[in-house]
């Protein structure tokens, strides 16, 4: 369940969603390689050399670009406890503090990311014969999207958007799923006392 607020710049929305069915088509496409090295080794005898480095990578791109959309639709885990004892105004000042810190480590992870691809770019990753530099793109990419999008929630604050209104009116992720089932559960309860 998405708690994405309703706001945003339409091009980061679509770009959100780029990266989360790259992510999704790079996570079919890593299970594919995985069957494919199990059976080639168990069954052919013979495990190519390419799909182990191959499905690590592609793990690598769609754990940061899963990341970066987690930041976007605020699916990520926080500490939200103190968000629902804290008055009103208490809550944006909170959740202004947290975009930021998600900003920094988004400029870092740029900022370090860049650093080890230069300094590999010129090795090369023997079994798939590209360029070492590549091990470490998915770091920086990641991190560009995680920038974009943290920056993206703080100028909507700063701009007076009611976006921490929309994120107050949302059911938390782990209470919905619950609210979905209270049928179910009464159903069940009273099945029981039938029962009983």
């Amino acid at each position: 369940m998405s708690t994405q607020p309703p706001l945003g710049v339409p091009i980061l929305s679509r770009v959100n969603t780029t990266a989360l069915y790259l992510a999704s088509i790079g996570l079919v496409v890593m299970t594919a390689i995985v069957a494919w090295q199990v059976f080639c080794r168990y069954i052919l005898n013979d495990s190519p050399s390419w799909t182990e480095p191959g499905a690590v990578m592609l793990m690598s791109w769609f754990i940061f670009l899963g990341a970066a959309v987690g930041v976007r639709e605020n699916n990520h885990m926080g500490f939200d406890v103190l968000l629902y004892v804290m008055p009103h105004w208490a809550k944006k000042w909170l959740r202004m503090i947290s975009d930021i810190v998600i900003l920094a480590f988004g400029i870092g992870m740029v900022w370090y990311g860049s650093k080890l691809v230069g300094l590999t770019w010129n090795t090369t990753l023997p079994a798939l014969g590209i360029s070492g530099g590549w091990d470490y793109l998915p770091v920086v990419g990641g991190g560009i999207l995680v920038m974009l999008f943290s920056l993206e929630r703080i100028v909507l604050r700063v701009s007076g958007a009611p976006i921490d209104d929309a994120l107050d009116e949302m059911v938390a992720p782990e209470i919905a799923v619950e609210l979905e089932n209270v049928s179910a559960v009464r159903e069940d309860a009273a099945e029981q006392a039938r029962k009983g």
